[in-house]
């Protein structure tokens, strides 16, 4: 194996003139904006940022686009990035100011590096990354003051309005793209060589803009590897750097036996994604995986044949066609963000292909009772969730139908209706928070100031749902536990306008106006108490225990509307 040194300039060179490119086996760009802050940040401080492992290969190897353009020159020997890609193509994005295609949407990766930052960090924990992570997403209930202070530590954001407007936060992209300092530093207020600022901004403008010569040490695989070889390497680099997703991991064994492929299964990819269905890869290749040999572990993939893959994939695709048209049809589960798991997806989908796409109007009636319950218990969210898909996938081969899959939720949980108890502590991630939804959804529940129906569908930032908390957090912050403040019974459906407009009002202040202006029903159409004396925040556990009370009982009769409950 050979060894390389190439500066971040070099490389970003490289990607955009078509000299090193994607074999088919590489997975799409994931990381999100804060993962290429965070990168930056490394880089800026000269912290090691791992190494680039490339194979140069005159073989014919079939490819996957970057995320950014490139040019389509073309060369006699391929460049394969097999290691490397989020992180380059990252810096490209920010060196160069591409935008980068995520999805089939263009959007750019906007930093800002802060020319006020403290030269040292006191912290790099995981825990302390988390937070940092969720100060730039606080809601509008979050205290902008305790904000602000925590982002003034920050030497590098994700972009916003208010802060790109601020003279010491200045942007990445304009500084890789500047030869001098001049116009930071006039931004910034420094007027003349004697303002003590002028040093320590200017040495730090040329420590950013020196993350260009930063050195990546480059590992290349020789020439005479097979394209099978290389995959192996892949696989194994990845494995034990626990870098891919196992699915990631899989897709690149399939392709490399199955050349193309890749193709094959993105533009079934993309028409879920138009029919409102956007689910990740890995979803497809599971359920690809259960067709072909009836469990969903990723881990068999190296020893299947290449032709039971291939005579899988029709069914594959027709079963999910299936299940993603019962969810939508038969049980109004009409965007993923509704589903407990996609395995669901799954098992619908192998049921539907076991009966030949025929069922009763009982069998119907059942498998959607099936699929409620399923979803609402969280049947695959908790546990070993591969071991119960698979559980499910043996019950519908051995031909034990809907009923025994039923059979085998009541063994799993017990009982299956919903008690109050049942929603204490549980958070906007609880299965249990979706079917809220679905209720209020049937019940007309509706936006408190527009006359919008609540949807996941609504377009614009203005319309777009937000989960409120009916007693915002600034209220409770002191007075209660996280747990108690984030409990599902403290959040409500409503628009993103009303949500900022209520910010940390207290409900005493904003909710009896309301119900004085639109009446008790949109508020009752959300099982939210309307009672004032409930409203005090001495008052706030009252508040819960009454609403998980109206909550369960309609959550009770919404599993009794679709049978689910005899």
């Amino acid at each position: 194996m050979g060894k390389a040194e190439r500066t971040v300039e070099e490389l970003v060179g490289q990607i955009e003139r078509g000299e090193l490119r994607l074999p088919e086996m590489q997975r799409r760009y994931v990381w999100q904006a804060t993962r290429v802050r965070d990168l930056l940040d490394s880089l800026y401080r000269g912290y090691p940022s791992g190494a680039i492992l490339v194979w140069e290969t005159d073989e014919e190897v079939p490819e996957r686009d970057f995320a950014v353009n490139q040019s389509n020159n073309s060369y006699s020997t391929s460049k394969l990035l097999l290691d490397g890609q989020q992180r380059l193509t990252s810096l490209l994005a920010v060196v160069r100011g591409k935008p980068i295609t995520v999805r089939g949407r263009k959007k750019p990766i906007d930093l800002l590096f802060n020319l006020d930052h403290p030269e040292h960090r006191s912290f790099a924990t995981e825990v302390h990354e988390k937070k940092e992570k969720n100060d730039q997403d606080a809601s509008p209930d979050a205290n902008e003051d305790d904000i602000q202070k925590r982002l003034a530590d920050f030497t590098f954001i994700v972009s916003t309005k208010q802060y790109a407007a601020k003279p010491n936060w200045v942007s990445v992209t304009e500084v890789f793209g500047s030869p001098d300092n001049k116009s930071f530093l006039k931004r910034a207020g420094i007027l003349d060589l004697d303002d003590p600022r002028l040093a320590k901004y200017s040495d730090r403008l040329n420590r950013l803009r020196s993350i260009k010569q930063y050195v990546y040490r480059l590992d290349i695989l020789e020439r005479s590897l097979t394209y099978e070889e290389v995959t192996e390497i892949f696989v194994r680099v990845n494995s034990l750097g626990s870098k891919l997703r196992s699915s990631d991991l899989a897709m690149a064994q399939i392709t490399a036996k199955w050349r193309d492929s890749l193709k094959i299964f993105e533009a079934f990819r993309t028409e879920c994604e138009k029919s409102g269905f956007l689910l990740e890869s890995g979803i497809h290749l599971k359920n690809l995986v259960a067709f072909a040999t009836g469990q969903s572990r990723f881990k068999v993939v190296a020893n299947l044949d290449i032709a039971r893959i291939k005579e899988a994939w029709e069914p594959s695709k027709k079963g999910m066609e299936f299940a993603l048209n019962f969810c939508e049809s038969n049980a109004r589960l009409d965007s993923p963000a509704l589903l407990s798991s996609p395995f669901l997806l799954i098992t619908l989908g192998c049921y539907g292909h076991h009966v030949g796409y025929n069922l009763s109007t009982e069998d119907e009636a059942k498998l959607r009772s099936w699929l409620y319950l399923a979803n609402m218990k969280g049947r695959y969210s908790r546990g070993s969730t591969e071991t119960l898909l698979d559980q499910d996938l043996n019950t519908i081969s051995d031909g034990d139908g809907v009923s025994g899959l039923i059979n085998t939720l009541e063994s799993q949980f017990g009982r299956l209706d919903v008690l109050p108890s049942d929603l204490v502590g549980r958070t906007q991630r609880s299965a249990l928070f979706k079917t809220m939804f679905l209720a209020f959804r049937d019940d007309g529940a509706k936006d408190w100031e527009k006359p919008l129906g609540i949807s996941l569908s609504h377009r614009g930032k203005v319309h777009r749902l937000q989960f409120h908390h009916i007693f915002p957090r600034a209220v409770l912050k002191g007075h209660y536990k996280n747990s108690e403040v984030n409990d599902i019974c403290n959040l409500a459906f409503i628009g993103g306008t009303t949500n900022r407009r209520i910010s940390s009002k207290k409900p005493l202040d904003y909710l009896l106006p309301l119900i004085e202006k639109i009446g008790h029903a949109p508020f009752k159409a959300q099982c939210i108490p309307t009672d004032k004396s409930l409203f005090s925040l001495d008052a706030y556990p009252e508040f819960l225990k009454v609403r998980r009370k109206l909550v369960s009982a309609r959550l009770n009769s919404l599993l009794a509307e679709s049978g689910a409950l005899r």
